[in-house]
């Protein structure tokens, strides 16, 4: 990992958040993720599941955690499994970790190696009445691959078919969704590598570069400030491109007179930022472009302001809409006839901005949270209106990453990231 350690007291506190909400005499279990592989020898970069991730801290394939806060034994109340390194290990693929570097992470005293899992794990569930299978329930998760934790809840159904089957998935989305100060100083931190990201482009952009070209010096700039790179797969996306809403093949030229949308952002220690800017490739806009950004920027500094405590998502997005609304009907993209004759079901503003405003943020960039209950402090939300026109190849989105406070308006984490039109002229013209 290029990240520094980070402190285990925020894992401690994690797992107590789980255990003091789990049924009495049950145990919970949480793997590892697989490295996928790709073809002949080949694999992907090892992702760590981001659950084990947040109860542990530990980042390394082949290891399980069980949490048992009713066992006899005060050391199976918390354990983990772990690959046992070697010297040969050490060689070809490094160092992995120790029983003394787990507890250092992890806060965890009770450390086994993975084939001794077996055998332990029978001596706790002969005394657990109930176990906690922890499922993928994100509400746009594709789970068509079969993870290790589905292989694992497979086997372990099989294996103990009298146990009470719990789901953990409802208490992490719980937990995770309410974010610890440390894991706001990291996102922050994510969020100033993407600013400097963002502030490198502002010199580098004009007239006949190339889309992929800009990908990589945002690349250059996130890996020399310790990220493992982008949170998400980056989309550069000059002139019409701007309009296909996750357009990633970033293999455009772009042209003098067209606007760039960019939606990137780094991760640092696991943690995701997302941002979106658009930036005139000229660096000058249009009147017609810089008033459809403006309209953008104006939905979104009134749609942020309504993440305060309380929010009911799905009535966040209907106000957003009709702020939305009211811009399109200055831009004259619709008529006040066109909301008159309008599908309730899917509002004439849906022409030009047709996806959500708002969606969690933390470990994974579209995190994990409850939609239908009231938002809180500590929750994480991006903002990110926009407009598309097709037929003018524009597509403005403008997206901050900001904090619910316990009151008064949310603390933008990208707050020094240049947003105003003016501001990116004078700064790309510098």
């Amino acid at each position: 990992m290029k990240y520094d350690r980070i402190d285990s007291n925020l894992y401690i506190a994690n797992r107590k958040k789980f255990t003091e909400r789990m049924t009495a005499n049950s145990l919970a279990v949480f793997n590892s993720n697989d490295i996928f592989p790709i073809s002949a020898d080949s694999t992907m970069p090892f992702q760590q599941h981001r659950d084990i991730l947040y109860l542990s801290g530990v980042d390394q394939e082949e290891s399980i955690l069980v949490l048992f806060p009713n066992a006899s034994n005060p050391a199976h109340r918390e354990v983990l499994f772990l690959k046992e390194t070697s010297d040969l290990i050490a060689v070809w693929e490094g160092e992995k970790l120790t029983k003394e570097t787990a507890f250092l992470t992890s806060g965890i005293k009770t450390v086994y190696w993975l084939q001794q899992f077996p055998t332990i794990f029978k001596q706790m569930m002969a005394e657990a009445q109930g176990m906690y299978l922890n499922t993928n329930e994100h509400l746009r998760a594709n789970t068509e691959v079969e993870t290790r934790e589905d292989r694992f809840i497979k086997q372990v159904k099989q294996d103990y078919p009298a146990h009470q089957v719990h789901k953990s998935a409802p208490i992490m989305h719980k937990i995770r969704s309410i974010k610890e100060a440390v894991e706001l100083e990291l996102m922050q931190r994510a969020c100033k590598i993407t600013e400097a990201g963002v502030r490198r482009l502002l010199a580098f952009i004009k007239p006949g570069v190339w889309e992929y070209e800009i990908e990589a010096e945002l690349a250059h700039e996130f890996l020399r400030n310790r990220s493992k790179g982008f949170a998400y797969t980056p989309i550069v996306a000059s002139g019409k491109n701007a309009c296909v809403l996750h357009y990633i093949e970033n293999n455009q030229q772009c042209q003098d007179g067209d606007v760039i949308l960019l939606d990137v952002g780094a991760e640092y220690a696991n943690y995701s930022s997302d941002l979106t800017r658009c930036l005139p490739v000229n660096g000058r806009f249009t009147a017609r472009q810089k008033a459809v950004y403006n309209a953008v920027l104006h939905v979104k500094n009134e749609a942020q302001k309504l993440l305060v405590p309380g929010t009911i998502m799905a009535e966040y997005h209907k106000q957003v809409g009709s702020l939305m609304e009211e811009q399109l009907v200055g831009l004259g993209l619709i008529s006040m006839d066109d909301i008159k004759t309008q599908n309730p079901d899917w509002p004439a503003y849906k022409k030009y901005f047709m996806h959500g405003t708002s969606h969690f943020l933390g470990l994974d960039t579209h995190d994990v949270g409850i939609w239908h209950e009231p938002i809180s402090a500590g929750m994480v939300f991006t903002c990110e209106p926009g407009i598309y026109i097709p037929e003018e190849g524009l597509g403005i989105r403008l997206e901050d990453d900001l904090v619910v406070q316990s009151s008064g308006a949310p603390f933008n984490l990208m707050g020094d990231i240049p947003i105003e039109a003016e501001a990116i002229e004078d700064l790309m013209n510098a």
